[in-house]
């Protein structure tokens, strides 16, 4: 069963809140944090994407920016812009989109959990971005990244949290300039969260990594890369649990380079080995059903519709990433490892089909591809078989902000 506990939160003062937070580290490169946090010094990006602080031509892996974020905490701790919770408690954290709304408790969850896959994973990781959180970690004493979990919904926790939400005031309530806003109360009563804690470890069975799988990966090596050396606080890790019926996923995009020696004519014809090719124009071509994908290539934008004898039907080789990858990407352009290969990149669907029309037209990228996103149940299919997706499947929004509630190692 799950195993959940309080912890007590590095966290903003009210007021400055709203200036404080900010999107997660690992949405934002250097020169889109850079922009972001100018004019800013409150930002917690300079925290998490500490090399905004130093020469733009720094190596971001260099020690030097591990240390520089270890130093911008202890500034922010003693400028009094964050502050540390008296005494372990939970935190529920709702945030609203564009009129929907989803709400999660904030709460560390066991590595033990972890590695034993009663915390349940999707996708495997990238090495190097691996050892940048587990030098972040180790060196700043932090866990900033917060590990987005899913749970199949308990109608007693459900109760709990919608009691809470009703009687009592918000500690944070602001709108971010993306236009989500993110509201936050503090839950302090003992009971409470007993209560709370009873219940993840009686009603939920297992919780799903829905989004940061890095975090999660890094924090458990942190404790083993430290050994008898770990401080009590590398046992758990800074998680957000969110009910299965709440979530919503976007598509997750892919973007390549160049076509692998074929010109657009020699593509379109290999294409219809496969799929039903359908002309659609200037127009951004959004998949509407499963097995429906996009592709803007020259200028236009094509429907393909994939043949029911091209794709596999168990709950790997049914998803749409998968046959993409499988009867595209490697088929047709030899990519065969996505978290490696060079001449792929992704693009989340809070950008947008123009991201990826605007990727085409400067000449960086030479074709790309919109997907009808993955379900939340055929996530939880696949992580209760054990196997993993295709990377970067699944897209989640609205995200969580980093710097509101920050998980310390050390006491």
């Amino acid at each position: 069963m799950a195993s959940i506990l309080p912890f007590r939160a590095l966290r903003p003062t009210k007021e400055i809140a709203p200036k404080l937070a900010s999107r997660p580290y690992d949405v934002l490169n250097s020169q889109e944090a850079r922009e972001e946090a100018a004019g800013n010094p409150e930002s917690f990006l300079h925290i998490t994407k500490s090399e905004i602080d130093l020469p733009e031509n720094i190596d971001i892996h260099t020690q030097a920016v591990y240390e520089k974020a270890k130093e911008n905490i202890q500034q922010f701790i003693e400028k009094g812009w964050l502050f540390r919770e008296d005494k372990p408690c939970y935190y529920i954290y709702r945030l609203i989109m564009n009129g929907r709304s989803q709400t999660g408790i904030v709460a560390v969850s066991s590595v033990n959990d972890y590695e034993k896959d009663i915390i349940k994973k999707h996708e495997f990781t990238r090495p190097e971005k691996e050892l940048d959180r587990i030098n972040h970690i180790k060196t700043s004493g932090a866990q900033t990244g917060n590990v987005f979990l899913a749970y199949k919904n308990v109608p007693a926790i459900d109760a709990l949290v919608e009691l809470w939400q009703n009687s009592h005031k918000a500690d944070y309530d602001f709108t971010a300039s993306d236009g989500i806003q993110h509201t936050i109360w503090v839950v302090a009563d003992s009971e409470v969260i007993g209560t709370l804690t009873d219940l993840f470890e009686s009603k939920v069975p297992c919780t799903y990594i829905a989004d940061g799988h890095h975090r999660a990966a890094s924090a458990a090596k942190v404790r083993k890369a430290l050994g008898k050396k770990a401080p009590d606080g590398t046992n758990y890790f800074l998680t957000t649990l969110f009910p299965s019926n709440q979530l919503h996923i976007l598509d997750y995009n892919r973007v390549v380079k160049d076509l692998n020696g074929m010109d657009e004519e020699e593509l379109l014809s290999y294409l219809q080995d496969d799929f039903n090719v359908t002309l659609i124009g200037s127009e951004a071509y959004r998949p509407e059903h499963l097995h429906d994908f996009g592709m803007y290539l020259g200028g236009k934008w094509y429907k393909l519709t994939a043949r029911r004898d091209s794709y596999a039907t168990d709950p790997i080789g049914v998803l749409d990433v998968t046959i993409l990858s499988q009867t595209i990407l490697s088929k047709l352009f030899g990519i065969k490892d996505q978290r490696t290969d060079k001449r792929i990149d992704f693009v989340g669907g809070i950008r947008g089909l123009g991201e990826l029309e605007k990727r085409v037209n400067s000449g960086e990228m030479a074709v790309a591809f919109s997907l009808y996103p993955v379900s939340i149940q055929q996530l939880f299919d696949i992580a209760d078989m054990g196997e993993v997706m295709p990377p970067k499947s699944t897209w989640f929004e609205p995200k969580l902000r980093d710097g509101l509630l920050t998980h310390l190692i050390y006491e």
